[in-house]
């Protein structure tokens, strides 16, 4: 079978340094991807493309970027295509949080997290959509959250209209792009259980409170997310654009 066969395509994972973006490129890289990963710590990049060469034999290509800078960006997509020739896979896994109360919230911290979260991600899919569309291919995949969908509160504002963002970007582009042989699409998990939320949960009542409404109670795990990627990223969904799926363990089915 060849629906999942990544084998000959190049891909950009920006912010594939660590986290969602890191489990994403090594399974992209895996599924025959020749893989490049992008953020603007450098040695943190050289330092993860050597432990996964060691650990695989496999290669990821480090490009160092500011995903918050336009100019940046495009230097990245004109450097990307210098060494592969084209490019067939963005993954946008750059963004963070910062949290305030909303009557609080310091709006220099709201820009800074809209500058990459959401402006961020709409200038490398115009950055490297221009790329794809001389080709008439391209596969985009947005790292979007429930939160684009579920509010939540805790000083999460910035963040869930962030993600909301990015989730309208992906539907616009999707249908302005449809016929220029381009997919847009996102990936939004619910929590992830990294290291610093691994920390969080061993708090007591803190593991209830995050799992309560997750029906397979339990977060999810970083790696759970790359199947989704692969599927969007592959032939197998040549006829999906638009969409957000969801890998957040059936916490959207319940409302």
């Amino acid at each position: 079978m060849k629906l999942f066969d990544l084998t000959g395509k190049y891909a950009i994972v920006i912010g594939g340094g660590g986290g969602i973006g890191h489990s994403m490129a090594q399974g992209l890289a895996q599924a025959g991807a020749r893989v490049g990963i992008a953020s603007r710590n450098l040695d943190n990049l050289k330092a993860v493309a050597d432990a996964f060469k060691k650990e695989s034999g496999l290669t990821l290509d480090v490009f160092q970027v500011d995903a918050s800078d336009e100019e940046s960006i495009n230097k990245l997509a004109q450097d990307v295509k210098k060494a592969y020739g084209r490019i067939d896979i963005l993954v946008n896994s750059q963004g963070f949080n910062v949290k305030f109360p909303a009557l609080e919230f310091d709006m220099n911290e709201w820009d800074r997290l809209f500058s990459v979260n959401v402006k961020g991600v709409m200038m490398a899919c115009k950055a490297f959509g221009a790329i794809m569309a001389e080709q008439k291919y391209g596969k985009i995949i947005n790292v979007s959250s429930v939160r684009g969908i579920r509010a939540n509160a805790g000083g999460n504002s910035a963040y869930c209209a962030s993600k909301a963002a990015v989730d309208m970007i992906t539907r616009c582009l999707a249908a302005e792009w449809a016929k220029l042989g381009i997919n847009v699409n996102a990936v939004c998990p619910a929590l992830i259980a990294t290291p610093m939320m691994e920390k969080v949960m061993a708090e007591p009542g803190r593991a209830e409170q995050y799992t309560r409404n997750i029906p397979l109670g339990r977060l999810a795990k970083t790696e759970e997310t790359v199947g989704t990627c692969l599927f969007l990223a592959s032939p197998a969904s040549d006829y999906v654009t638009g969409q957000m799926v969801y890998c957040d363990g059936g916490l959207t089915a319940i409302g």
